[in-house]
């Protein structure tokens, strides 16, 4: 899926299962995370209307899912956590090549939000087909497709903004990265984890 090298293994969902509370709070925090990237790409681009347009509807996108995940938490009697680190982002993150002119830094941040959003879609999908609940199962594969929207609009702007750059070498290497730091992540009660 999306060129991943690593499937999650479908026992990370008894993971979920164990402790549903702090998966959900994670979930959640990952949608705002994922609203404030949006939002970033959007201010310092914004002499691209295309760019600026979509990256505002994904922002209002990811605020909904935020409050849909808030919602399913306060309708469980559960309470939403505090924001804790990602630290499956938080490498991708410092794997951004710094530096070079402003269509790489923008091509490396398109990259990296492609490259969450495949894995978030990923382990999406993996919750819908082995959750035993069927609410959730509902709820992850309705995300999983806007998820996949999500990757196909960041790697559409990093081609269509990627001038001189060899866009599709540079996410084979975003590829090879992710499998080498995926492979410590799938134990822990987060999305990424």
């Amino acid at each position: 899926m999306f060129g991943l090298k690593l499937a999650t293994d479908p026992r990370w969902v008894n993971v979920v299962e164990s402790n549903l509370s702090d998966v959900l709070s994670d979930h959640a925090w990952c949608e705002k995370k994922a609203a404030s990237n949006a939002i970033s790409l959007l201010t310092y681009n914004s002499d691209k209307n295309d760019l600026v347009d979509d990256m505002a509807a994904i922002a209002r996108e990811e605020m909904e899912h935020f409050e849909q995940v808030l919602a399913i938490i306060r309708q469980r009697g559960l309470t939403l956590m505090r924001e804790e680190k990602d630290n499956y982002v938080n490498e991708l993150f410092r794997y951004i090549k710094k530096g070079g002119s402003k269509a790489q830094a923008l091509v490396e941040r398109l990259l990296f939000a492609a490259m969450v959003e495949a894995r978030s879609c990923e382990r999406f999908k993996t919750l819908s087909e082995n959750i035993d609940d069927p609410e959730l199962s509902k709820f992850y594969r309705d995300l999983m497709i806007s998820e996949a929207n999500h990757y196909t609009i960041f790697l559409n702007y990093a081609k269509k903004y990627g001038t001189g750059i060899d866009v599709p070498k540079r996410w084979k290497e975003w590829l090879a990265f992710e499998d080498s730091i995926i492979q410590k992540y799938g134990s822990h009660e987060s999305v990424h984890g």
